[in-house]
């Protein structure tokens, strides 16, 4: 019994010496009030400061859903076919240049950025969109000190060859500080076929300007290169069929004009009309069958480019207003008051602990 009445009486001291002590840290903390109204307050001005002369920034978002053609595969393709009408799966063509992250570095490289970045305004004809980005960037400030002579650099007309390697150079290093800081490609999420492109600046125009031409840049890349095989293949059997199709003509004009040429031909004279009547019918023949070949061919290349063309459709554009990074100066002030009063207590706290243990 009694045992049990000093282990009580150790807990109901141990119970007074917490709330003795919490009330000690709670009046600790109260008496140095001003200490975390001050910061509150030191706080509140940089909140607000932060959201006043925070640089905005607005970003244009672009998102598109990508399927790519069917790959005919020649007899392997027939023999997919075929296979799948019995339940079997030989198994995809192999894939192509632009699948997977291929597509996003398409969106990244060099040849991509610079070819918009020659591109003129679609808002002012007389600036292209390296203008744009010169005066958004205010990169003739630094070249007056410098090099002034960078000055006088138009992009949109010849460059002179004093000048060329220098603005090649300074395409080189927007293309990189555009990747970095102003390009973002991706899909809209893991599980989404969705491709979204953002591009942000402190430029409203430029943002949606830049945005619009290079998706439109890239996606005609796209589909030009994924389709180029087949459209060589159609434009070399359109030349071939209409270059039969001609000397079969030809062959057909000249039969007849043999037969006009000799009207009152001579019965023992027949070799003069018959000879050269049938090695043009004979001609004749032979190129329709050809003929008859290739417009086949010719058809049938015409509908594999229609299963290989890519079907790129856009879901959402940039329009203006764009969406921008502003932000709330009175919510902002309250924020950061709250969270310098909080890390002001955190420090008072420390503080008292740090001299407890120095004084035993």
């Amino acid at each position: 019994m009694k045992d049990k009445h000093s282990q009580l009486s150790g807990d109901e001291m141990s119970l007074k010496e917490f709330i003795l002590k919490t009330q000690s840290w709670i009046k600790y903390l109260f008496s140095k009030w001003y200490i975390w109204m001050i910061a509150g307050l030191m706080g509140g001005i940089t909140g607000f400061l932060y959201a006043k002369y925070r640089t905005i920034e607005y970003t244009a978002t672009t998102t598109f859903v990508l399927e790519t053609g069917e790959s005919t595969g020649g007899g392997l393709g027939q023999m997919a076919g075929l296979a799948a009408l019995a339940g079997i799966d030989l198994g995809g063509s192999g894939g192509g240049i632009f699948q997977g992250d291929n597509l996003f570095e398409l969106y990244k490289s060099r040849k991509m950025i610079e070819a918009v970045l020659l591109h003129k305004s679609s808002s002012d004809s007389s600036l292209t969109l390296m203008d744009r980005y010169i005066a958004m960037e205010k990169l003739k400030d630094k070249w007056k000190t410098k090099k002034p002579a960078l000055i006088q650099l138009n992009f949109s007309k010849k460059t002179p060859a004093n000048l060329q390697r220098d603005r090649d150079s300074i395409l080189q290093a927007v293309v990189k500080d555009i990747n970095k800081n102003n390009l973002t490609v991706g899909k809209l999420d893991k599980k989404s076929g969705l491709i979204k492109v953002d591009v942000k600046s402190t430029d409203e125009l430029f943002s949606k300007e830049f945005n619009e031409a290079l998706v439109a840049q890239v996606n005609e890349f796209y589909i030009k290169t994924k389709t180029k095989k087949s459209l060589d293949n159609i434009h070399i059997l359109q030349r071939k069929t209409d270059s039969v199709r001609a000397v079969m003509n030809g062959n057909i004009s000249a039969a007849a004009v043999v037969v006009d040429a000799t009207p009152n031909l001579n019965p023992t004279r027949q070799a003069q009309r018959l000879v050269p009547t049938q090695r043009s019918q004979f001609s004749a023949e032979t190129n329709r069958a050809i003929l008859g070949q290739l417009v086949q061919n010719l058809e049938m290349s015409k509908m594999a480019l229609m299963k290989e063309a890519p079907l790129i459709e856009k879901v959402d554009e940039p329009v203006l207003p764009l969406s921008d990074n502003k932000v709330g100066k009175l919510k902002t002030a309250i924020l950061v008051a709250i969270l310098f009063g909080f890390l002001s207590v955190f420090v008072l706290i420390l503080r008292k602990v740090y001299i407890n243990v120095i004084r035993g």
